[in-house]
């Protein structure tokens, strides 16, 4: 399974969720967040988190043959050469030849993630992969690690793989494999409806004797949009400022203020701190247009521009998670709200200059 979303609707706390059933069906939990690594870091990062699961399944004074196989895998997946140009493994087990020793990405990690869920059959036990922000793994990296899932499927280990990620993930996931819409379901989560946002902010009152108007809660859902991240922070500024119960209109009209300086302060700032000048004009002018999926040309219009002139900028801020395509020429913001939040924080549209054409 790999969850979808925007940021802030709950992907990460669902992944949480995934880790406590796992933990109390007795399984081993391997939790990961993806970022963007090469090839060399991600084999080293991956294999020292199935190595500890390995030991979680099996202290080494019990292991079988199988576990024995697992950790010689894990051992030739992450070998490297030092300065002096001797080979150095990731663990001190003997390797076996033709064992995740072949230098091509999706074989050796499906010879580890095959060993490892026999190991784990063997202990009548089995392994969960979380992956947090898959949508940063590179396009190898997510075809490896669909292919070895794969396997591991058709021969009926017990080794399982729960990702999160934004929505582009699933088309991500088809373009490395064709396989992958058979192989994961891709549930999608978004805002709350209207009824469960309202109980959000009161059910959590209510457990402490304190109550909500009617107009408080729908001025309240107005504000949020039913985001669940959104929510908790306007429900704690909302708990700051008002000094008795009922909750009113008023008292959330007041902690608006401190709601939206939190939110603009870190969970919007932090993203438009890594834009550069011309990704940030482009941010504003998508802003410009609206909340919607906007069209490449439309986005090139505001800053007068050609689409074409622009693609590489729309395409660094969909690397960088900032932007998503829901369809073909449309792009999106990843982040509720993103365009008021733009709007705020730079009132004016920005019109980088541009440059003149070079002499010949």
């Amino acid at each position: 399974m790999i969850i979808t979303g925007l940021r802030g609707v709950g992907k990460t706390v669902l992944l949480g969720r995934f880790r406590d059933a796992s933990l109390t069906e007795r399984w081993a939990v391997v939790e990961y967040e993806a970022v963007k690594h090469d090839d060399h870091r991600f084999r080293r990062d991956l294999a020292m988190r199935l190595r500890a699961a390995l030991f979680e399944l099996s202290p080494r004074a019990r292991w079988t043959a199988r576990f024995e196989r697992a950790a010689a895998a894990l051992s030739a997946f992450t070998v490297s050469v030092d300065a002096t140009g001797q080979l150095q493994a990731g663990m001190n087990v003997d390797m076996i030849e033709g064992l995740a020793d072949h230098q091509d990405l999706s074989m050796d990690l499906t010879d580890v993630l095959l060993t490892l869920g026999e190991a784990a059959q063997d202990a009548n036990r089995g392994v969960v992969l979380l992956i947090d922000e898959i949508q940063f793994l590179s396009r190898p990296q997510l075809e490896a690690l669909i292919i070895a899932l794969h396997k591991t499927v058709q021969r009926g280990l017990p080794l399982l793989v729960v990702g999160a990620g934004l929505p582009q993930v699933a088309e991500l996931a088809g373009d490395a494999k064709s396989y992958a819409e058979r192989l994961f379901t891709f549930p999608a989560i978004g805002n709350l409806e209207h009824a469960d946002a309202l109980e959000a902010m009161r059910g959590p009152a209510r457990q402490e004797s304190v109550e909500f108007t009617a107009d408080a809660l729908e001025l309240a859902h107005d504000l949020t949009g039913g985001y669940p991240y959104f929510i908790q922070e306007l429900g704690s500024a909302v708990w700051g400022v008002a000094d008795s119960s009922p909750i009113t209109r008023d008292d959330v009209a007041i902690a608006q203020e401190v709601y939206q300086a939190k939110l603009d302060s870190s969970f919007f700032r932090v993203r438009l701190d890594r834009a550069t000048e011309l990704q940030t004009a482009y941010l504003r002018a998508m802003a410009e247009l609206g909340p919607e999926p906007q069209k490449a040309a439309d986005v090139a219009a505001v800053l007068d521009r050609e689409s074409t002139q622009l693609g590489p900028t729309r395409a660094e801020l969909i690397d960088m998670g900032l932007l998503y395509t829901p369809q073909h020429g449309y792009a999106a913001f990843t982040v509720p709200h993103f365009d008021l939040y733009m709007r705020r924080a730079i009132p004016e549209v920005l019109v980088p200059p541009k440059r003149p054409p070079r002499r010949r």
